[in-house]
Parts: C-alpha cells; sequence; structure tokens
C-alpha cells in the first residue's frame, strides 16, 4: 500500500508536473516504487474474448446480381449484312448491350495490344503470331503419310524464331488485276485469256521490292497469302496459281542465306495453302446428293468433271516456263493424283526427283527436296529396302523422322538392320537410333518383346565396352518403359559383366548415371527397386566418389519426390541408410555450404519419411543409428533432435549455432510442456537462460557477419510469450524462470547506443500485466498455469509488483541517460514506446498514471525528433477508443495530448 507523507507529495508532484529526470536519487526511487505500483495495481482488466471479437471486421454480403468480378467475360456478336457504295455486302459486328467487352480480345483477331506492340518491335513474335493464326489451314489431311507423322506445323516455329537476319531484302510484286471477259464468249477465247493472264507475270507485269526489313518482307509474304485466298474466294482462280507462281520463284534467291530456311517455311506456308485449296475444290465436286467421299476412296469412285478438273491443274502447272515453280506448285497438289490413279502420286515422285537435279543451286536443291519429303515419305522407306548397302541411309530416316512413325513400323526397321552390311555402318548404330526413337514412342504392344530380344542379341554381342555401353544405355529406356523388374534386372546383369572387365566402367560413368537415372524414372516404388537384384551391385560400379555421390542424390530426390507415405520397410531403410551415408561421408572441410545444405535436406527428407507407429522401441533404435551415421551435418542433428526429445541434452550442446541451439532448447521446452514434461520443461528453459551469456555481438549469417541484437530480441520475445503458462516449480519459488532471464539480461553487456535491453524491459511489462490477469490469454492443454495455481493470490501479485518496480526502474535509467543532445531522439523514441505500453495495458481511469502517460507523450515530442505520423495515428486511436463503452476517460486524455508541429 503506498503510505502518506513524503512518498505521497512526490508521487503527486510527479502526477501533476512534467518529468524531471535530473532529480536526485531518493526522489527517483521513490517515483519508481510508486508508479510500479500504480501500473502494476491500476493495469487494465482484460477479457480477451471480447476484445478479439471487437478487433473482428464487420462482414457485409455482396449482391452482384448477374454479375460476378470472377465471372468470364463473354462476348456475344450479331451479324449483320449492308450494302457498302459499290453495291457488295460486307459484315458489321456489335456486341450485345447486355454483354461486357473484353478490352484484350476485341482488337483485330483477339491479339491483347501489349502483345501486338512486342511483335512488331520482334519479327520473330510476329512470326509466331502468324503461326498461330495459320494453325487451322495447317491442319491437312494426313492419310497420304500417316496419322503418326510429324505434321509441318510442328517444325515451322522453331525454323523462323532461329533462322532471322537484319540484312535487307527484296521481293518481287505482281501486278493481279483481272483483265474483263465479255459474258456469252467462246470457251476457247476464255482459255486464251487465261493463258494470256498467266503469261503476265513472265512479260514484265512484276516490280522489284528492294531494301526491305524482314518484318517488312513477312508483311509481303503474309499479305501475298491472303490475296491468294481472297483471290480463290472470288473464283480468280488463275490469278491464285499467278501468286503462288511468284512465291515460288522468290526460292530461287539465296542471296541472304541466314534467312532461306525462313524463307522457305513462309512460301511453303502459302504452298500448302494454295494444295489445300485445289485438294479441297476437286473432292468438292465428287459429292453426290451431298455426301462427300470416304477417307479412303478409290479413283473408280470419283466422277469425271473432277477428273477432268484435276487434269486440268496439272496441265496449267505443266505449262509454267520455269523449274522452281513448275516442281513446287505440282509438289503442292501431288495429293491431288488420288483423285486420278491409285499409283499416280508412286509414279509422279521419281519425275519430281529427277526434275531436281535440274536445280544448279545446291541449297535450293536440298530445299527442294527437303519439300518433297513433306509430302509423301513413305516412298523413303520402301526405295531405302530396295537399296543395298543402305545402312547410312537407313540410320538417317530413323534421325530425321518421328518417334512415332518409326515406332509404329519397328519390325520392318529391324528386318532392314539385319540384312545391312557390318562393315558399311556399324548394326550397332543403327540399333541405338531406333532404340532413341522407342524411348520417345511406343511400338505395338504385340511386337515389344520381340524387338527387344532382337536388339539385345545384336548388343550383348558387342565386345568394344564403348560401343556396348552407347548401345545398353538406350534399350535400359525402353525396357524399363515396358517391362518388369524382371527384365531390368536381367539388363542390369548385363551391364555389369560388360563393363566390370578391366574396369571398363572407369570410362564409361556418364553412360552408367544415365542407366541409372532412367530406372528410377520408370521404377519409383522403391520396395520393388530395391527388390531387383542387380540395383545395388550396379551401384557399386561408381568407384569415383563425386560421380557415386551424384548418384545418390539422384536416387534420394526420386525417392523424396515419389514416396507419399511413411515406411518401414527394412529393405528401403537399410539400401537408403547406405545411400545417406555414402552421401554424408563425402562432407569434408572443402565443402561447400550450399552442398552442405543440400545433402542435409535429402538425408532430413529420409528421416522424416520413416515410422515404425506406435513401435517406439524400433523408432528409437533407427533415429540413435541415423545419429551415429550422420554427425558432420548439422541440420540433421537438429532434425533429429525435433524427432527425439532424448537427444535433446546430449545433441543440442554439440551443435555450433548459437540460435541453433537456443531455439532448440526453446522449442524441446515447449515440446515437454505440451506433454506434460513439466520437470524436462523447467530443464530445458533453464539450458536457455545460462546460454543466453554466451552470445556473441556479432554472428556469421549466409557468409556475412552481422549484429545479434536483432535475433537475441526475437529470441527473448519468443521465450517471455512461452514463460505466461509455464507454471511455477514447487520448490523453486515465485517466477524462478522469470527472474533468471531477468538477472541474465541485466548482466548481459549491450551495445552501447542499443536501446533493445530497455524494450525488451518494455515487453517484459507486457508478460507482467498478463499475469495479473484473471484467466490468461491462452494455456497449454491439460497445464494448469500461474492464474490457476495461485488464482489472484495476493502474496503472487506482491511478487509480480517487486518485479514490476525493477523493470521500471531500468526504464526510467534508460530514459535519464538518454538526455543528452545527441541522444534525444532515442529518448524520444522510447518514451512514445513506453507510452504506448502504459496505453495498451495500464488502466488510464486512474489519474496518476494518466498523468505519467501525459508526461511521457510531452517528452516524446519535447525536442522535436517526435515521428508526428506516428504520433498523430496513435492520437486516433485514442479518439477512436473513448467511442466505445465504459471508455469514455479516453476522450480527457486525447484532450491533454497536444500535438506539436516540428521546427
Amino acid at each position: 500500500m503506498m503510505k502518506t507523507g513524503a512518498c505521497s507529495h512526490e508521487a503527486e508532484q510527479w502526477g501533476c508536473q512534467e518529468v524531471d529526470f535530473c532529480g536526485t536519487a531518493r526522489r527517483y526511487c521513490v517515483i519508481i516504487c510508486i508508479y510500479t505500483l500504480l501500473f502494476l495495481r491500476h493495469a487494465r482488466s482484460r477479457n480477451y474474448v471480447s476484445e478479439s471479437e471487437m478487433c473482428k471486421l464487420e462482414s457485409i454480403p455482396l449482391d452482384f446480381g448477374d454479375y460476378h468480378p470472377l465471372k468470364p467475360i463473354t462476348v456475344t456478336e450479331s451479324k449483320t449484312k449492308k450494302m457498302n457504295r459499290k453495291g457488295s455486302t460486307s459484315s458489321t459486328s456489335s456486341s450485345s448491350s447486355s454483354s461486357m467487352l473484353d478490352p484484350l480480345s476485341s482488337v483485330l483477331d483477339g491479339t491483347d495490344p501489349l502483345s501486338l506492340f512486342a511483335a512488331a518491335a520482334d519479327p520473330v513474335t510476329t512470326a509466331a503470331t502468324m503461326d498461330s493464326t495459320r494453325k487451322k489451314r495447317d491442319k491437312d489431311d494426313s492419310s497420304a503419310v500417316g496419322s503418326d507423322f510429324e505434321p509441318w506445323s510442328s517444325k515451322r516455329g522453331d525454323i523462323l524464331a532461329r533462322y532471322t537476319t537484319t540484312e535487307k531484302l527484296s521481293i518481287v510484286s505482281g501486278s493481279f488485276s483481272r483483265k474483263a471477259t465479255t459474258t456469252g464468249s467462246a470457251v476457247s477465247e476464255k482459255v486464251r485469256t487465261r493463258l494470256e493472264e498467266l503469261d503476265d507475270l513472265e512479260e514484265g507485269s512484276q516490280k522489284e521490292l528492294l531494301n526491305l526489313t524482314q518484318q517488312d518482307y513477312m508483311n509481303r509474304i503474309e499479305e501475298l497469302n491472303q490475296s491468294l485466298k481472297d483471290a480463290w474466294s472470288s473464283d480468280q482462280k488463275v490469278k491464285a496459281l499467278k501468286i503462288v507462281i511468284q512465291c515460288s520463284k522468290l526460292l530461287s534467291d539465296t542471296t541472304v542465306i541466314q534467312f532461306y530456311p525462313s524463307k522457305f517455311v513462309l512460301i511453303t506456308d502459302i504452298l500448302d495453302t494454295f494444295g489445300k485449296l485445289v485438294y479441297e475444290r476437286i473432292l468438292s465436286m465428287c459429292m453426290d446428293s451431298r455426301v462427300s467421299l470416304p477417307d479412303n476412296f478409290s479413283p473408280e469412285s470419283v466422277n469425271d468433271t473432277a477428273k477432268e478438273t484435276c487434269l486440268n491443274w496439272f496441265f496449267k502447272i505443266a505449262s509454267i516456263r520455269e523449274l522452281i515453280p513448275r516442281f513446287y506448285v505440282e509438289a503442292a497438289i501431288l495429293k491431288c493424283n488420288k483423285f486420278l490413279s491409285k499409283m499416280g502420286i508412286s509414279e509422279c515422285l521419281p519425275r519430281l526427283t529427277s526434275m531436281i537435279r535440274g536445280i544448279g543451286d545446291p541449297l535450293v536443291a536440298v530445299y527442294a527436296r527437303a519439300y518433297l519429303c513433306r509430302v509423301l515419305l513413305t516412298e523413303m522407306m520402301e526405295r531405302c529396302k530396295n537399296l543395298g548397302n543402305n545402312a547410312l541411309l537407313l540410320n538417317s530416316i530413323m534421325s530425321a523422322f518421328r518417334a512415332e512413325f518409326i515406332a509404329a513400323r519397328s519390325m520392318d526397321f529391324i528386318g532392314m538392320i539385319k540384312e545391312c552390311d557390318e562393315s558399311g555402318f556399324p548394326k550397332h548404330l543403327l540399333f541405338r537410333s531406333l532404340g532413341l526413337n522407342l524411348a520417345l514412342a511406343d511400338p505395338p504392344e504385340s511386337d515389344r518383346l520381340q524387338i527387344l530380344n532382337e536388339a539385345w542379341k545384336v548388343i550383348t554381342k558387342l565386345k568394344n565396352p564403348q560401343d556396348y555401353i552407347n548401345c545398353a544405355e538406350v534399350w535400359v529406356e525402353y525396357t524399363c518403359r515396358h517391362f518388369t523388374k524382371r527384365e531390368v534386372n536381367t539388363v542390369l546383369a548385363d551391364v555389369i559383366k560388360h563393363m566390370t572387365p578391366d574396369r571398363a566402367f572407369e570410362d564409361a560413368y556418364p553412360q552408367l548415371q544415365s542407366i541409372i537415372q532412367k530406372v528410377i524414372t520408370y521404377i519409383y516404388d522403391f520396395s520393388l527397386l530395391f527388390s531387383v537384384e542387380k540395383f545395388l551391385p550396379f551401384l557399386d560400379m561408381f568407384q569415383k566418389e563425386s560421380v557415386r555421390v551424384e548418384v545418390c542424390k539422384c536416387i534420394m530426390e526420386s525417392f523424396i519426390k515419389h514416396q507419399q507415405e511413411s515406411t518401414k520397410d527394412p529393405v528401403i531403410l537399410n539400401a537408403l541408410l547406405h545411400i545417406c551415408k555414402t552421401m554424408h561421408d563425402s562432407v569434408n572441410a572443402l565443402t561447400l555450404e550450399d552442398e552442405k545444405r543440400m545433402l542435409a535436406a535429402l538425408i532430413n527428407g529420409f528421416i522424416k519419411m520413416v515410422s515404425f507407429g506406435r513401435d517406439f522401441e524400433q523408432q528409437l533404435s533407427f533415429y540413435v543409428e541415423a545419429r551415429s551415421m550422420f554427425c558432420n551435418l548439422e541440420p540433421v542433428l537438429v532434425q533429429l533432435i525435433h524427432a527425439c526429445v532424448a537427444f535433446c541434452f546430449i545433441t543440442i550442446p554439440s551443435l555450433s549455432g548459437i540460435f541453433t541451439r537456443l531455439n532448440l532448447y526453446l522449442h524441446s521446452g515447449q515440446v515437454a510442456l505440451a506433454n506434460q514434461c513439466l520437470s524436462q520443461a523447467d530443464a530445458f528453459f533453464k539450458a536457455a537462460v545460462s546460454l543466453v551469456p554466451e552470445v556473441p555481438k556479432m554472428i556469421n549469417v549466409d557468409g556475412k557477419m552481422r549484429p545479434s541484437d536483432t535475433f537475441l530480441l526475437e529470441f527473448l520475445c519468443n521465450f517471455f510469450s512461452t514463460l505466461l503458462v509455464v507454471p511455477d516449480h514447487p520448490e523453486q519459488g515465485v517466477l524462478f524462470l522469470v527472474r533468471g532471464l531477468l538477472n541474465v539480461i541485466q548482466d548481459y553487456t549491450w551495445e552501447d547506443n542499443s536501446d533493445d535491453k530497455v524494450r525488451i524491459y518494455t515487453n517484459v511489462l507486457h508478460l507482467l500485466s498478463a499475469m495479473t490477469q484473471e484467466a490468461y490469454i491462452y494455456h497449454v492443454d491439460k497445464v494448469d498455469s500461474n492464474d490457476t495455481l495461485y488464482g489472484g493470490d495476493s502474496k503472487f501479485l506482491t511478487e509480480i509488483n517487486k518485479l514490476c518496480e525493477t523493470v521500471i526502474a531500468q526504464i526510467l535509467d534508460h530514459l535519464k541517460t538518454l538526455g543528452k543532445e545527441e541522444t534525444l531522439k532515442r529518448q524520444s523514441q522510447l518514451a512514445l514506446h513506453f507510452f504506448n505500453t502504459i496505453l495498451a495495458h495500464g488502466d488510464l481511469r486512474n489519474n496518476k498514471l494518466n498523468q505519467l502517460s501525459v508526461n511521457l507523450w510531452n517528452l516524446a515530442q519535447k525536442h522535436g525528433f517526435a515521428d508526428t505520423s506516428t504520433m498523430v495515428t496513435t492520437l486516433e486511436y485514442i479518439k477512436k477508443r473513448s467511442k466505445q463503452p465504459e471508455m469514455s476517460h479516453f476522450t480527457d486524455l486525447a484532450l491533454r495530448l497536444p500535438l506539436q508541429s516540428r521546427t
């Protein structure tokens, strides 16, 4: 109880006047005692449940009606026809009034303006945009080459992106005005007129555009493509043909050679469009009662009109004078031969191939052959069969063609490989090429085992270890992909047999690593993997430590990625412990920290996946074994400490990181507390308290030396939060852990320019205020905290008062030392911090405590160093609180807190 007399008089003076930190020592001590009592006896009584409800945001139901912000935006268009001045019809689009237009899909063809801007600056992007607009057109009928053949559309984008140029280009632009013919003219005159139009291009009706950029050139090609489609849709077939001829002639120009592949792609796009239009035109003429021909139609089912039209197209093309356009245009409509004869395509191919021999420029000739290969590739395979000593050509086919195309004909290729002459081109290279395709595409299921047997007959007879492993590496993936562990084990045994003599494996580590990677890619059930008898012996071939560790890392990464459930399988545990031990033993003084972290993470991932359920003896035995194996990696020891409390007292002191040890003691104490192990919890907390004085001023964080104050402050705040619910030991006295920690903080050597010590003391006041409440804000299940043990006993509150007296003395003493000119800013900040503590935890209905808060407020802004924005926000908070029930005294407080402008 506060006595009357001198002490009371001094306290009254403090409550009514501005604080003077230069008073006598006696006066200062008296004031501390009085305000300690004031703070605690008038600590604000807290109802944590109601406060939590008050802090919740008000929920307001939202009614969007038919609109929702996450609903996809749809655009509804209505098409109407109207007449233009010349009498033609045009289509106009108007969106429905009830629909919202998507601003990114209303520009041109739906491309957003940012993409258009980027495309304008980047010709490669433009090419990709053009490619996307042609996807529908590129989906050509592939019945002639088989659906398994790789479509050209998948290749063209890569070519356009790769082959670019900054040089100037040129292009020939023709004049394609249609000459009028009188209605009712004779057929012969009409034919003659068309032939004259066809000759226009050869008679000077074209002009050459020079100094075009790549973008301009591509734009011009696209214009020609659109002109082709417009001419065709307006029934100007001769004009369309002339456009195709003009574009084909551009392929004879190799001036800018690095751009030629892209030019080839752009122009063959136009040829493909033309070929498709002609084919569909003739196909439409075969319709009988609106029923089109089936996909596998025969020439006999084609009517005479369609055949005549088809022949007419071939005759027109035959009249083209120059070789290159005549070749390309005929190749473009080669598929139309289906309307004339079953063998029409096969009969035309030799002639077209011979035509290519007349092209003088080798680059142009090569690309002409490439275009021809796009139109019917089965013929290439047939020719390969008929040639003798065709190994090199066969290997080229398997390397160039799509994997699905090769896989579907695997047995045919094996038959051709067996017929090849070994001296010209080794058969094992052919089998390797075949295996590469089969790793990407599946052959017919009925052929899979026979394919493996035929291939392995050749592979296993190879004497040269390097030839053998190069081929075996490829076929291991095929085996893992399609067969069981029995076949995989057989293949691994054969590899071991071939690579062990003379330590041949030392020259084949990359291939052996590839084999391991493929095995664990397809067999990721580790109980099945380790039941493969030859898997672990296969690992023994990795004798070089760096390679062996990399292989072990791959295995562990696969385990962590694919193992979904915990395991106690002894086969898995023994094998993975061996693998993890290999990784751990590779750590030495020269190992980089990043490498250590990676290895530790992999080992920890394994440890987390091991569980023996309720068999604690087995679990403990595993942890003991792991602790003895992985003692050089601290993160692994930390994981084991989290996993097994028994390791805490033994292992934590052996760790080098001071904050790692502190946090582990704190976490271990929290775990012990949660499991009602109160004695163990006290021991952990005591160990943490005794370790605090050892915290150095600087610590290593990610290879850099940093001050430790921030980390220590964070740890102590967490520690105080835990101590709220720790019950007192019956033999140790009231708040023995809090007292011990405060003594350590008092004796710790803090930096001269640091206020962390006072900030910690302020947080201690938060703790002590929480301890005075009748019911604490949180508890540990099945653990009686001090609120239950003491039940608000006066002796307990007196002890808290004494602690609070000590803490406030430290705070005021520190504020006094900051009265010098160079530290006035820090004084201002701490005064405001202490003010906020009283505001949050004190009962400001007490006049003297209210006056203390006013004095601290004034001190905070006395010398002009106050954070004005913070003080404004604080004052607004006080005014807001004053409007709440039983908080009217905050109104008076707000009036007593002036705001001073900075000078």
